[in-house]
Formats: structure tokens, C-alpha cells, sequence
């Protein structure tokens, strides 16, 4: 029997708030990251390894991956290398441990399709099923943001990254401390991730990480926008991204109470209420309020 495809089984794992990035030619802050209270943790094999060393962090990230356990419910994911070289990434680290991989400068389907025949193979050897290591496409030119709405339903594929920096180097945009300049590609990349129901993207770092006050305001604006996670480079930033894409107490007893009053209109033979403001909401509103609810308030 073929077991649930990624994309469908969504629903069924809590989604992470944070990424927290660590390099993979590191191996001794590979244990340490898994303590850090970051939600997944992606070992990177792509830009923080030298072209010299990649061979032997693939090595040591396929050893750790395969003693390792994670401790509760953090993820762990790999960011493989484009084209061949991440092809023997795919290979080297399917694991138990394994959530998933990012793909480093996806340029369409086909990359993805590529990966999933190559991860189907390592799955068969290492005695997994097929679809147990999902797949997270970092989109990174404009070919592939176009591409989007095809990378997203490709399989395996259970949400998208933006990567922002060689984006806008290839664009020339230069965004201002807000981000404005991008919001447009960040909603292009939201919409085709709806549309294929799966996962928000998962927002974009900030590279300074010792400017908190930055840090929240740009995770706010993020959570704005519909995102409900992002990556981070600094284990400092891990609590302020938390508490961006952590609903509050308030705003989970106040969807509660909607939904209740709403479901209560809905059997006396009316289909409009107002919330606790007196503002009028209808079916559209609640169905937000229900999503909160069943996100167990982590997403």
C-alpha cells in the first residue's frame, strides 16, 4: 500500500513557526541545535558548506541523521544542493529521522519530480515508505517564482521558500528595513501555495539577528500577510519568532466564542451575527476562526 503523500497528511503535523538553519559541516552543533526550542531545525549542505567540503558534511549529516532522535515533536529537514550533487544529498540522507528535504534553487517541477524518483529509490533501500521524506522547493529566480503554481502541486511538495537574496540580485530590487518591495512576490508564492493546499510558505530570514525589534515587526507583518513560520540563522531569534506566529489566549477564546455563537445562529435559522466588537460577520469570518481553533493555536 502506498502510504499518504505529504501534501494530503499536511493537516495531520503540527506546522512549525521556526527554522532554525545550522550548517552541516558542523557536526558538533548538530545535537546542540535540536536543544535550541526551535520547531524544525534545517541542516544546510548547500550555501553554508565550501564546495570542498560537501562531500564529507553529506557524510556526516547522513551518520548523524541515522543515530540521531529527535527529541518531542521537532522536525528535521536537510537543504540539499541543486541539480546532481543534490541528487547524491537525497540519497545519502533519507533516514527515519529524515522529515524532509528544501531544494536549493528549484527551477520548476521537473527539478522535483527528479528528487522524488531519487528519494523513492532510498526510501525502498533504507525500508521506509515511499512519500516519508516530503520536499520543500526554495524558489530563488523568476523563472521559478513564475513557475510556482506547478512546483507546488509537484509531489512530495508540502510547502514553498523564497530566496529572497539571489531574488532580488537577479530583480535589482533593493528592499527597504519593511520588506514593501517584496510583498507582491511574497503573495504571488502565498496564492500558489493555496491554490495547491498546501502549507503557507515558510518566511524569509533576517539576517541581522541582533536587531530583535526588526525581527518583530517584519514577523508580524509576515503573519499579516497569511505566513505562518519563518526561518532563522541565530537561536536568539527563535523566542521573538515564536511569539509573532503564536496566537495569544485572547484571540483563541475570542474565536471560540464566535464560532459558538455563530454555530448557535446558525440552528435558530440564522446565518449573519456580530462579534464581541458588534461588527457583523458571516460563514466567510468564522471559517478563519475555525481554521484558528483546529491549528490547536500554533499556526
Amino acid at each position: 500500500m502506498v502510504a499518504d503523500s505529504p501534501a494530503s497528511s499536511v493537516a495531520k503535523t503540527a506546522v512549525p513557526r521556526s527554522w532554525l538553519y545550522v550548517p552541516g559541516d558542523r557536526p558538533a552543533m548538530l545535537d546542540k541545535a535540536l536543544s535550541r526550542g526551535a520547531d524544525a531545525v534545517i541542516v544546510d549542505l548547500e550555501d553554508a558548506v565550501p564546495a570542498a567540503g560537501k562531500d564529507a558534511a553529506r557524510a556526516a549529516v547522513a551518520a548523524w541523521l541515522s543515530a540521531v532522535e529527535p527529541p518531542g515533536d521537532i522536525q528535521i529537514w536537510v537543504r540539499a544542493n541543486p541539480g546532481v550533487l543534490g541528487h547524491d544529498d537525497a540519497r545519502a540522507v533519507v533516514a527515519p529521522a529524515l522529515r524532509g528535504l528544501c531544494l536549493a534553487k528549484c527551477s520548476g517541477p521537473d527539478d522535483v519530480f527528479a528528487v522524488d524518483d531519487v528519494l523513492a529509490s532510498a526510501e525502498r533501500d533504507a525500508g521506509l515508505p515511499r512519500g516519508h521524506v516530503s520536499l520543500s522547493p526554495i524558489l530563488e529566480d523568476a523563472a521559478a517564482v513564475l513557475a510556482a503554481p506547478g512546483i507546488a502541486k509537484a509531489p512530495r511538495v508540502v510547502q514553498l521558500q523564497l530566496g529572497e537574496a539571489d531574488l532580488c540580485a537577479q530583480l535589482g530590487l533593493e528592499p527597504d528595513a519593511d520588506g514593501r518591495e517584496l510583498v507582491g512576490v511574497r503573495t504571488q508564492i502565498l496564492l500558489a501555495s493555496a491554490a495547491a493546499g498546501i502549507r503557507p510558505p515558510v518566511g524569509p530570514v533576517c539576517t541581522d539577528y541582533r536587531d530583535e525589534a526588526a525581527l518583530r515587526r517584519s514577523s508580524e507583518a509576515l503573519r499579516r500577510m497569511g505566513y505562518r513560520s519563518r526561518a532563522c540563522i541565530h537561536p536568539s531569534q527563535i523566542a521573538p519568532v515564536h511569539e509573532a506566529f503564536t496566537p495569544s489566549g485572547a484571540r483563541i477564546e475570542a474565536a471560540r466564542r464566535l464560532v459558538e455563537r455563530f454555530d448557535a445562529a446558525l440552528a435558530s435559522g440564522r446565518a449573519v451575527v456580530t462579534d464581541d466588537d458588534g461588527t457583523m460577520v458571516d460563514e466567510a469570518v468564522v471559517r478563519r476562526a475555525r481554521a484558528l481553533l483546529a491549528s490547536g493555536g500554533t499556526s
